[in-house]
Formats: C-alpha cells, sequence, structure tokens
C-alpha cells in the first residue's frame, strides 16, 4: 500500500513537469528598452526581449523612414503595425531573442532613417548593438529587414565585411520584401556591392507583393548577386489579405495574414545546422 501510495503522486508530479515544460522553453525575458553609446555624442535606442536560453539574435530593421519614437516604456509612437515590429515575440517564441532597432538618438525627427540608412554612420551605430548583443547572449547575431530596412541590413553588412574589426558584422541577414527599385534617391538592394558578403543570405517575398518598388520579378536578379555568399535561399510565399497602400504594413508587402508562417521559416532558417 505505501509503495503504491508513493508512486500516484509521483506519476502526478512526473505529469505536471512534462507538461509544464514547453511553458518553461518559453520563458522569457521581460522586455527592456536599452541604450548604448556609438559615435561621439549619439546612442542608440532598441527594445530587447530574450527567450530563456536563446539560439540567435535578430536585430529588426522595420521599413518606412524607420523612426519607431520608442519610449522608455516600450512603447512604440510609429510602426507598431510593421511587419518586424509586430511578429517580434513569434521570434522569441521560436527561440531567437530580439533587439527592435530605432532610430539613433541624432535621428529622432523626420526625416528619421530617410537618407540616413546606407550611410557609415549607420553602420558604425549596428557594429555597437551587435558589439552587445554577442556580450550579453554569446549567440550569433542577425539582421533582419524589411522593406526599406533591407537597405539599412545589406548596407550595414557590406560595410562591415569590409571593416578591420574582423567579427564585427552579422552572422547572416535576412531580407525581406526588399527594395529591389528606388525612387529617393541611393541605391536599392540590387544595386549595392552584394558580392562582398560572404555570409548567409536570406531572401523572402511575397509573390502577391504589389509594391512598385519590390517586383517579385526582380528577386532572381538580387540572388544572381550574392556570389560569395556560403549558403542563400530565396523563399517566396503568396497569399495573405490586402489593405490599404500595397506598400503597407497591412498589405501582401507586409505579410498581413501569413505573418506566423512567415517568421517560422525565417527562424528554421536561420536555425538550421
Amino acid at each position: 500500500m505505501a509503495s503504491q501510495w508513493l508512486r500516484v503522486p509521483l506519476l502526478a508530479f512526473l505529469s505536471a513537469f512534462v507538461l509544464a515544460a514547453p511553458l518553461l522553453a518559453h520563458a522569457q525575458s521581460t522586455p527592456k528598452v536599452v541604450d548604448i553609446p556609438t559615435r561621439p555624442g549619439v546612442t542608440q535606442r532598441f527594445l530587447f526581449i530574450a527567450p530563456a536560453a536563446p539560439k540567435a539574435v535578430a536585430i529588426l530593421y522595420a521599413g518606412g523612414h524607420g523612426g519607431l519614437q520608442l519610449d522608455p516604456q516600450g512603447n512604440f509612437g510609429w510602426g507598431a503595425n510593421n511587419f518586424l515590429v509586430r511578429t517580434r515575440m513569434l521570434f522569441v517564441n521560436d527561440g531567437v531573442a530580439v533587439a527592435v532597432i530605432d532610430a539613433p538618438s541624432d535621428r529622432q525627427s523626420p526625416p528619421y532613417l530617410d537618407g540616413f540608412r546606407l550611410t557609415r554612420e549607420h553602420a558604425e551605430d549596428a557594429r555597437a548593438v551587435i558589439a552587445w548583443l554577442r556580450a550579453q547572449l554569446h549567440v550569433p547575431v542577425w539582421l533582419v529587414g524589411t522593406s526599406r530596412g533591407t537597405q539599412s541590413v545589406a548596407a550595414i553588412a557590406i560595410a562591415l565585411a569590409n571593416d578591420a574589426n574582423t567579427g564585427a558584422g552579422p552572422n547572416g541577414i535576412v531580407l525581406s520584401s526588399t527594395i529591389l527599385r528606388e525612387n529617393r534617391g541611393g541605391d536599392p538592394v540590387t544595386g549595392m556591392n552584394l558580392a562582398a558578403l560572404k555570409i548567409p543570405v536570406l531572401v523572402v517575398h511575397n509573390k502577391d507583393d504589389a509594391c512598385k518598388l519590390c517586383p517579385v520579378s526582380e528577386t532572381d536578379t538580387l540572388m544572381q548577386k550574392l556570389t560569395q555568399s556560403p549558403r542563400t535561399k530565396l523563399i517566396l510565399v503568396s497569399g495573405g489579405t490586402s489593405r490599404g497602400d500595397p506598400c503597407g504594413a497591412l498589405a501582401y508587402h507586409g505579410y498581413n495574414g501569413i505573418a506566423s508562417e512567415v517568421v517560422h521559416d525565417i527562424t528554421s532558417w536561420m536555425l538550421a545546422p
């Protein structure tokens, strides 16, 4: 009788532990706003969230003008519907920590990141964030951009690839809804020196994207320019729903209605051995 009495509570305890295990696996840090110094007199703000045991970290660059106007409590004054901003917790749930990037302290008014994404200063800000994340987490650091955020990601990765400080750049990049044509001056991603990239590159695009700057027909040209990358992939998705501006966050361009599947595709590829 005594052994039977002991067995039942033990089984109940083990069952409860097994059921709780998935919840423990997704335990995460409290989101916090971080400000770090980058260039002289300049700080870079980002929202940092990490799962209990991150396998990688993604620095997320939103599209548009990129000025998220992130306050000290973690609220976004702009861009809350952006694909990467609204899906940040999906990355965390897949085991990937995130740093959601705002404009730096010297770009906290219009035009924010417009006209700044391809500059050396932007790359210097990113270098500081990459170093901070590596020191905190000791895991691979990826840059993930969507729409005009792809210009940031590509330009930063290229600039840091040529950096004398070996290892200053990211371990890989993800380009979603890539800017393949430009109407504001500067270069589209396909106009950059993509042959400088010697890191993995994932490209994600919605075949139904109607944004005139992101024609799916030109994604093949993008892939052909990644001549030195050791690992590349083009993921074409379709469907979802589209509302408003075809280049907006709630259009096919922003993976409206299929965002969770797209994020899982991204994290699965990032974390693949």
